[in-house]
């Protein structure tokens, strides 16, 4: 009985080939096939991802001056030279906002009060756009219309410049009209820096 048991066991292993015979066996081929597929098809996700390459910052942008003067300026220990480059006067609806760079050349230059309209004006209050066409003088504007009316501008507190120092300022104007696309500015210390373009 145990013979004609392991007999049918072993025939029904050779019948099936599952196995017992050396060599490829049927089915297997289609199972590996359909792994190596499925390894193929999650391999973008297995797979190891390549280093990244360093985030490329945008290059600085380069500041185009298109105005410049230079002064001799102050008195006594704050006597030196200084250089005023306009680099942006740009309309934007009804006001124009004027970009500019103090650089002192040579000795000390006065920011702190030098450009106010005072001596206890720590701002850049003093400067004013000159409109030749129509011979009109626009003035920084203020946040309000009473004494304690705050310019639209820089400040310039504690600005003493050394040789070599800088120091980049702006202030806002009433926009002169339309079809005016050129005016003077009138820097105090520096002078008047004639024709620059409104853009």
């Amino acid at each position: 009985m145990r013979k004609t048991f392991a007999l049918v066991v072993v025939a029904v292993a050779l019948a099936s080939g599952c196995g017992v015979l050396p060599g490829p066996q049927g089915g297997g081929g289609e199972e590996r096939q359909s792994q190596a597929a499925t390894a193929t098809e999650e391999s973008p996700v297995t797979q190891t991802p390549a280093p990244a390459e360093p985030e490329q910052s945008a290059p600085p942008q380069e500041t185009k001056v298109i105005a410049t003067r230079e002064a001799k300026v102050g008195s006594g220990d704050m006597y030196g030279s200084a250089r005023a480059d306009i680099t942006e006067l740009k309309r934007q609806g009804r006001t124009v906002s004027l970009s500019w760079t103090v650089t002192a050349t040579d000795g000390k230059v006065n920011l702190h009060n030098g450009m106010g309209t005072g001596t206890f004006d720590y701002t850049v209050s003093g400067v004013s756009l000159i409109d030749p066409v129509n011979a009109k003088r626009y003035r920084v504007a203020r946040n309000g219309t009473g004494e304690d009316a705050k310019c639209v501008c820089s400040g310039t507190q504690g600005q003493f410049l050394e040789s070599g120092e800088a120091s980049t300022l702006y202030a806002v104007f009433a926009a002169p009209p339309a079809d005016v696309t050129k005016v003077n500015v009138e820097l105090p210390m520096i002078g008047v820096l004639t024709d620059v373009p409104i853009s």
